[in-house]
């Protein structure tokens, strides 16, 4: 199968400040839907709730998100439940092309996806389909969907996507569910024309309990699984809850002798910047300040992304009643776009902030030399420890500044939220408190 042309191009990282604007923006239009996942983030109900945003406000929703940023709107994202359970999705679709972002859709794999439904998608202005696949056979998948059938709507309507002409992002959620179909499934994803596969690491909230998780070690299997395969294919792969994943392809580059200027970091353009940052003789003065350790990575150390997009850091979430979260996979509500812009509610919201200030982390995460890159999961330090600043509870990453304690379970629910200065060489604690 072969490619198609995305209808609005990806902006450039580097011209994003993630204090001022998402890149990803996820709109829950509706939690309606026909399957019964069991990991199921929404807790998807068979019809729509009557406190769902009207079409009206909807609308201004759109509206406030194309205010974000004249030159790099957010990636627009309308989710469920099914989004095809709401009979505005085609208008939210047009209504945002009309105005210039860039529109995906992630629908459910049931009969209300036909050829008929993508096509009129398609002609209102969508620019990517994103389904999701959770197993190689239609056992595991439908198992996990708890919807017979399923699996072959999905293998149907990826097939229908590419035949419209539409760039199609395959979603997978890993859990204890497939973890032992990763190969299978890494192997079925290079059949596919698709543009992206977006491996979601279950988060224990929703229906997704805690049991449904995979190990710390087993993730670090899968990320390395998944690193080998998006290496070989010509799709690109990015993680959700898991952004240690950017840790995992640097270390490997390393290793392999192909990220020489990995180490060597950039930050985003400030919109808004001195004249100084904006002059075109030259690199802009923030390339050529000192950097912080594990700041931003060049553009070329990971294929898809400079940066790492995490919890309420380049991501935003709007669920159907119109509350406002970090993620889909956090649940601390921070306000509620009927009372308030979205633009807003993301660059002033107290938690949102303190979500971007990774000089705030907790545990080893506070310490790491990927700190800046990768952030380690909020939404599962929040699920684990009730906490959204604990370190990732699920890395098994020892940063260099504490290789050298002995007897620590930095995976201990106390050391998740401890304060590790005290076990960081003078040197190692001024380094990592300036950054």
């Amino acid at each position: 199968m072969s490619q198609a042309a995305e209808r609005r191009s990806k902006p450039n990282f580097f011209d994003i400040d993630f204090e001022k604007a998402p890149f990803i923006a996820i709109w829950e239009v509706t939690r309606a839907c026909d399957l019964r996942c069991v990991h199921c983030r929404a807790e998807a109900i068979p019809s729509r709730d009557p406190e769902e945003l009207t079409r009206e406000q909807g609308f201004a929703l759109i509206d406030e998100l194309r205010r974000f940023s004249d030159t790099a709107p957010p990636l627009f994202v309308i989710t469920g439940g099914d989004p095809l359970k709401s009979p505005y999705v085609y208008d939210y679709i047009k209504h945002a092309d009309s105005v210039g972002l860039r529109v995906a859709v992630t629908p459910s794999a049931t009969g209300l996806l036909t050829r008929e439904a993508i096509h009129k998608m398609k002609e209102n202005g969508l620019t990517r389909m994103a389904i999701s696949l959770d197993g190689s056979t239609p056992e595991i998948h439908d198992n996990f969907r708890r919807q017979p059938g399923s699996y072959a709507h999905t293998i149907r309507a990826i097939g229908d996507a590419v035949a419209e002409g539409i760039t199609v992002q395959i979603n997978t959620t890993i859990s204890r569910w497939n973890v032992n179909d990763i190969d299978n499934l890494c192997a079925l994803m290079k059949k596919f024309g698709l543009t992206l596969w977006a491996a979601f690491f279950l988060v224990p909230t929703g229906r997704g309990e805690e049991s449904d998780e995979i190990s710390p070690e087993q993730y670090e299997e899968a990320l390395t699984k998944l690193y080998n395969t998006a290496k070989a294919a010509d799709f690109d792969l990015k993680t959700t809850a898991a952004p240690h994943y950017r840790r995992v392809v640097l270390q490997a580059q390393r290793a392999a002798g192909s990220s020489g200027d990995s180490g060597a970091y950039l930050k985003p353009r400030k919109e808004g910047g001195s004249a100084q940052d904006r002059k075109t003789d030259g690199p802009p003065a923030w390339v050529l300040r000192d950097m912080k350790p594990g700041g931003w990575a060049k553009g070329d150390a990971i294929g898809r992304a400079s940066r790492g997009v995490n919890d309420g850091n380049g991501f935003i979430f709007i669920d159907h009643q119109g509350f406002v979260y970090p993620s889909g996979f956090l649940p601390l509500r921070c306000g509620n776009v009927k009372q308030q812009s979205i633009v807003d509610i993301y660059r002033n919201h107290p938690d949102l902030k303190r979500m971007r200030d990774f000089s705030q982390l907790k545990g080893k995460c506070w310490a790491c030399d990927y700190r800046d890159v990768c952030g380690g999961a909020r939404s599962r330090a929040y699920a684990v420890t009730g906490d959204y600043m604990a370190s990732e509870a699920w890395c098994t990453y020892v940063p260099p500044a504490l290789a050298h304690v002995q007897g620590v379970n930095w995976l201990a629910s106390d050391m998740l939220l401890a304060d590790v200065r005290q076990y960081l060489k003078p040197e190692d604690a001024a380094r990592f408190d300036k950054s």
